[in-house]
């Protein structure tokens, strides 16, 4: 495929099409920054920041390690001792992440916060707090409230998100909801207390519950097979996914949308909170083979309706590689290794950019792969095969690059600061 620039559109804006496409393959080449050989001591926090508005910082996990990033020049800030696979969620405090651990989710202080001064940024740390789970799954952050799904008890732990911030020293206080039965789920609560959660056994998934702020049920649905993942639009409108199409619930009601194949499955589901449109990754081929997919559904939840786009040829890219842009725009980062903009009304790819060199789908999904995070007006690219971290400024085209991380990278979590 032809690399173009991600062009400027209506209500979307992608990479502005004032950048001519030579200087966007210029720039994707990358700016690598100067060698951080050792993280930094920890700065005088008690001074305020040269500049008034939130800093981002990155999070990756490796083999061995958590390293974070400054979100901006990409120097290394803080690595950390970890054992295992771990997993990375942002908290939703613009502070915090969560990492999962054997005992649940222990809580990372990413160190960048904005307060009457300015920006102030302290020494990451990974801290001594865990919310208890057993089996840590599901992170979903969503009006005000963090929300955290045990997949070995079904039961669920809330909190007041930006609770997380105060004092730091202990954790906030929490609300469990009991599960039923334990499964690999999800939950999500809206609002109003609504509270939406999947409904399965070790065996099997089947769909989803919904229970007003007593308890009460308010609607259920087992029309939803392999039940996994999900994902909030405008108005509160919630969707899962499931190996037949989607589940749509919206405002009391749960509507069952069919997948055009006999098999179709969703398994994530990519959302902008200002958009109706809900992308999801898509698989019509129960015998296919690896973790690279071809085609991606848009999901109308005001029409409730599903459509399937098949991409580009050499466009294929796995659940780490999808996210929404600050415009609602889908942005994809494919196994060509071009991030590719698309319109999420029409389906319409309306640009690419070159970012890594192509690669290859992993053979289980926890190996590190290029995976795609959008905070702000940057998009930030893993490249696990360069062992570095790329950010995309997605006004301009312009990339910046890290120097050689001390491992290879594999999860991912920004926070905006």
């Amino acid at each position: 495929m032809t690399a173009t620039p991600l062009t400027e559109r209506p209500r979307r804006l992608a990479l502005a099409a004032t950048v001519a496409l030579s200087a966007l393959l210029t720039a994707a080449c990358g700016s690598p920054s100067e060698p951080a050989s050792e993280a930094p001591s920890a700065p005088d926090t008690t001074a305020p920041a040269t500049a008034a508005s939130p800093a981002p910082r990155v999070a990756l996990t490796y083999d061995g390690g958590i390293v974070v990033l400054d979100g901006t020049t990409l120097e290394i800030e803080g690595d950390m001792p970890i054992d295992g696979f771990t997993r990375l969620n942002p908290a939703g405090d613009g502070r915090h992440a969560l990492v999962t651990v054997p005992e649940g989710f222990r809580v990372l202080d990413l160190g960048t916060w904005t307060d009457s001064s300015g920006s102030r940024q302290a020494q990451p740390k990974l801290t001594d707090l865990v919310f208890e789970a057993d089996t840590a799954g599901h992170v979903v952050q969503h009006g005000g409230r963090t929300v955290l799904y045990a997949d070995g008890t079904s039961d669920t732990t809330v909190f007041a998100t930006n609770d997380l911030l105060d004092g730091g020293t202990v954790l906030p206080e929490t609300e469990t909801i009991e599960g039923d039965e334990a499964h690999h789920g999800v939950s999500v609560v809206l609002e109003d207390g609504t509270f939406l959660t999947t409904v399965g056994t070790s065996e099997s998934r089947s769909g989803i519950r919904v229970l007003d702020t007593d308890g009460t049920e308010i609607a259920t649905s087992d029309e939803c097979p392999s039940v996994h993942g999900e994902g909030t639009a405008v108005n509160e409108v919630v969707v899962f996914g499931c190996s037949d199409g989607a589940l749509v619930y919206d405002d009391g009601e749960i509507t069952k949308i069919d997948a055009p194949d006999e098999y179709g499955r969703m398994g994530n589901a990519y959302v902008s909170p200002t958009s109706p449109i809900v992308a999801g990754d898509y698989n019509s081929d129960p015998d296919s083979e690896g973790y690279l997919l071809g085609e991606l559904t848009l999901i109308d939840t005001g029409m409730k309706t599903m459509r399937v786009i098949g991409l580009p040829d050499g466009v294929e890219y796995t659940f780490r590689g999808v996210a929404r842009g600050t415009n609602e725009e889908v942005l994809i980062l494919a196994s060509d290794g071009a991030l590719h903009s698309m319109d999420p009304e029409t389906g319409e790819v309306t640009g690419s950019l070159p970012v890594i060199d192509p690669w290859k789908g992993p053979v289980e999904w926890q190996d590190p792969h290029p995976a795609l995070e959008v905070v702000g007006g940057t998009a930030y690219i893993t490249d696990p095969a360069a062992q570095k971290l790329h950010a995309v400024d997605l006004a301009t085209g312009d990339i910046t690059s890290s120097d050689e991380l001390p491992g290879t990278p594999n999860e991912i979590a920004a926070v905006e600061g």
